[in-house]
């Protein structure tokens, strides 16, 4: 009974704060119901980025670069705390859109969806999209990369074509960019699922070019295998989040988790199961440090980054 009854719940002042560490803290003193989840993310992210022996993977679903959460991602990427990036075809979409100067506008999500489409607009929750901004930017910019890269050869793996995008995009909040820049692999195991792919197939039927999917899956088998630890920070469910566990099968699972989602398990989906539920298929091992956080990530991220930074004395320029 002692180790149940150990940490007593602390009534906090908020007027005792002076940053988001502080913040975060004091959600472990709190105690109660979302606080206390991401208080033991902000403690595994600290250990997790501090650990030399440790692979970190990042996980993320598309929706989130159409925010300004974009910038967040990136300058994890940056600040050298991410060595592998798994994520959506998406992702690749907004990332260049918003690289070569699409605008993305607040929206709501009760506007009338008809109105949009009359207006060509595109509705993303509550994040508005102008026709313009988006397809033909991306189209454009594709066929131009292919035109250069099928010079060098017709077969391309995933991971390689997406270092060439990064590579060809000047905005410091691009993760396209920012992974390009610190050699980090960006994958992306369903790359068709988003206009950037479908604009690999259309150039495919009048030119010589295709796409090695199972290049990609042999790096990421090396990586696996060659890594002493593994930690994962994932952002949303999905296909990205499945990807970085079930490699991770493969070492006997990860070694941290930290999982963030608005999805519920109830439904038996992929993105509403909790970490725990990775455990039993040797996902993540059970002596592992991790936790789901319930929450929007736009709110959590930015506050538990910024605890994460201040604690391990990263600069913020």
């Amino acid at each position: 009974m002692s180790d149940i009854l150990r940490d007593k719940v602390v009534d906090i002042r908020v007027c005792k704060t002076k940053s988001a560490r502080d913040i975060v803290e004091m959600y472990g003193l709190m105690g109660g119901f979302s606080s206390k989840f991401v208080y033991d993310a902000y403690k595994i992210l600290m250990e997790m980025f501090s650990d030399k022996d440790c692979k970190v993977f990042l996980s993320f679903t598309a929706n989130l670069l159409a925010t300004g959460l974009r910038g967040v991602i990136s300058e994890l990427i940056e600040k050298g705390f991410i060595d592998v990036i798994i994520t959506t075809g998406g992702s690749v979409d907004h990332d260049v859109a918003r690289a070569l100067g699409g605008s993305y506008y607040h929206g709501d999500f009760s506007y009338d969806d008809a109105f949009l489409k009359e207006h060509g607009i595109f509705r993303l929750g509550n994040i508005l999209i102008p026709q313009d901004s988006y397809g033909v930017i991306i189209e454009k910019f594709t066929w131009n990369l292919l035109d250069e890269l099928t010079k060098v050869k017709s077969v391309w793996g995933v991971r390689e074509l997406l270092s060439e995008v990064g590579a060809r995009l000047n905005d410091d909040n691009s993760f396209l960019r920012q992974a390009h820049l610190r050699g980090v692999p960006v994958y992306i195991p369903g790359i068709v699922d988003s206009c950037f792919g479908t604009s690999l197939l259309m150039y495919s039927q009048s030119h010589k070019f295709n796409i090695d999917v199972l290049k990609d899956q042999k790096e990421l088998s090396d990586i696996i295998f060659d890594s002493k630890v593994t930690g994962a920070l994932m952002i949303g469910g999905g296909i990205s989040k499945h990807h970085t566990i079930w490699w991770n099968q493969f070492k006997g699972g990860l070694d941290y988790a930290v999982y963030l989602t608005t999805a519920f398990e109830y439904d038996g989906s992929l993105s509403g199961a909790q970490i725990r539920e990775a455990v039993s298929w040797g996902k993540v091992k059970p002596e592992a440090k991790k936790v789901t956080v319930y929450g929007d990530a736009t709110i959590i991220l930015p506050i538990l980054l910024a605890a994460v930074y201040e604690s391990l004395n990263v600069k913020c320029s």
